[in-house]
């Protein structure tokens, strides 16, 4: 006969149910209407604000503001539901970045040409994009000649426009793409991915391909972090620090950079190699670092489980890659990247690099002396990385790499993204924000507070986070209530077991758990068997 429970109890239940339902409900609330203010921003500071300046800089500062509310709220939703919530507020945000063409940088033009070049069966390493020989390959949304009496900034590209020349004798020459009389500067994998997105889509067809692109690689993502929280044990809420982010969504969809590309792979390549993969791990990360090179900052932690094995697929992986540009361009396929490297001022000079080492070295000593802090930086990781957890060494290795070398270009950031939700340092999330300020027009000054002041925060929550974790743990006692009604340190539940057990006799007694059974022979004076 089925068990009745008194109507007081099961009123109680009902309002209990009632009561959390309706809590669930006001976190549903509060963070989809969250997630739509940060959508709004997000499309007005793609769609209204124009190439540079201040304005997409303080939207952008806003919808960093509104995604940290929207995170937080993001804890009180119902399990159940979570991955499905994830999942569709990145696909609303990522529609809404790809409403406008990329509000802050024009690299996504570059990699629309390379990949037009490599359609018609052209090395992309061979020619510049101002080169005669390719006139008859540019698409108007590219290039465009101005008419008799005008110039290149009567009609300007959406993306910004430089003024260029095509050849000796030709005349004026207008462009979306930076620097137009350089050679590519990206690597292989990378120029791969470029003739793939443009393979289906026409010349005609605009940003959108590489926008589009740019949504799916970030949706790969968040499914990636999705399947390891859950594996983990991890609440899947932690996912929409990458999911909503608005880096990935102003320079992963709107920007459409390639590190979303470099950023998928690295983090394959570290959930592999954590999960027993280490040939698999060596492929991903080969091909991450031919995207962008970036990604090689990760080595130094990724060489805690069979380090040969994974060396040798990385580099196999790496070098087959290059094969086929090699066998057509031969040398030429470093392309910009010496001279890139000499105009960014990685190569000495005066540059914004090394913002913080500037306040105390002057120049080129920063230099050096960043290069000798980096390297001290990679012995500590390859010495210290947790086979448990690697994930606490690869976002040390990125974030401060990053604030070391201080690139200035917020992009780089979407690498450090993934590491920060696998590893819930989530103090580093502090950097994309000041490398946006950075390069939207912060001084240098100012550039060397923000970086100062990151670093300070890091470095403190960082201490307090260690501080938690090496705190001893206290075991539960009995209260001092129980031990005065008991007359001993048992607790008086206890003895009302123990003297049950003993009137039923001690054959009921052999499945009380062991230290039930130590409690109980201390209280009663008799073994139980």
């Amino acid at each position: 006969m089925p068990r009745r429970h008194p109507p007081g109890v099961i009123v109680g239940q009902y309002q209990r149910v009632k009561g959390t339902m309706r809590h669930m409900n006001g976190a549903v609330a509060l963070t989809s209407a969250l997630v739509l203010l940060l959508a709004a921003v997000i499309f007005v500071t793609v769609t209204g604000t124009g190439h540079g300046g201040w304005r997409p800089l303080l939207g952008m500062l806003v919808a960093w503001v509104v995604f940290v509310a929207a995170a937080i709220s993001a804890r009180r939703l119902p399990a159940r539901h979570i991955p499905a919530l994830i999942v569709a507020g990145s696909l609303l945000l990522g529609a809404v970045a790809v409403a406008a063409p990329p509000v802050v940088s024009s690299d996504s033009a570059r990699y629309a040409w390379d990949g037009i070049v490599q359609k018609a069966g052209i090395s992309p390493y061979r020619y510049a994009p101002a080169d005669p020989a390719l006139a008859g390959l540019r698409p108007e949304w590219l290039f465009r000649v101005p008419a008799p009496g005008a110039n290149c900034h009567a009609a300007p590209f959406p993306t910004g426009t430089v003024v260029t020349t095509s050849g000796p004798e030709t005349a004026v020459l207008c462009t979306a793409i930076n620097r137009p009389q350089v050679h590519t500067v990206y690597p292989a994998v990378a120029e791969l991915y470029f003739l793939a997105v443009r393979l289906l889509p026409g010349a005609d067809v605009g940003f959108i391909a590489f926008q589009l692109a740019g949504l799916v690689l970030s949706l790969t993502v968040t499914v990636m972090l999705l399947r390891f929280l859950r594996r983990s044990g991890r609440p899947a809420h932690q996912a929409v620090w990458w999911a909503w982010c608005p880096l990935v969504a102003f320079e992963a969809v709107n920007g459409a950079h390639v590190d979303v590309l470099g950023a998928v792979l690295a983090a394959a390549a570290a959930l592999l190699l954590a999960g027993g993969k280490p040939l698999r791990s060596g492929v991903a990360f080969g091909a991450a670092v031919a995207t962008k090179l970036i990604p090689a900052l990760l080595a130094p932690a990724m060489l805690y489980r069979k380090p040969l094995r994974f060396t040798v697929a990385a580099s196999a992986t790496f070098l087959v890659a290059y094969l086929p540009f090699l066998a057509v361009s031969g040398a030429a396929v470093l392309g910009y990247l010496p001279g890139y490297l000499q105009e960014e001022g990685y190569a000495g000079g005066s540059s914004a690099r090394f913002a913080l080492l500037q306040l105390v070295l002057p120049s080129p000593w920063e230099l050096f002396a960043g290069l000798a802090l980096l390297l001290c930086l990679a012995v500590w990781v390859w010495r210290h990385t947790d086979q448990a957890k690697p994930w606490d060494s690869q976002v040390l290795m990125i974030g401060g790499t990053l604030l070391l070398v201080s690139p200035g270009y917020p992009w780089y950031a979407l690498l450090l993204v993934p590491f920060v939700v696998m590893s819930r340092r989530y103090e580093y999330l502090a950097i994309p924000p000041v490398l946006t300020v950075m390069y939207l027009g912060g001084s240098m000054a100012l550039d060397q507070a923000l970086l100062a002041v990151s670093v300070a925060a890091i470095a403190i929550v960082g201490w307090f986070r260690q501080r938690r974790v090496n705190r001893p743990v206290r075991r539960p006692g009995p209260s001092r209530r129980e031990t005065r009604r008991t007359g001993s340190p048992v607790p008086k539940r206890l003895c009302c077991i123990v003297s049950r057990r003993n009137r039923q006799g001690a054959g009921h007694v052999r499945h009380m758990p062991a230290a039930v059974q130590a409690h109980a022979s201390y209280e009663t004076g008799r073994d139980f068997p």
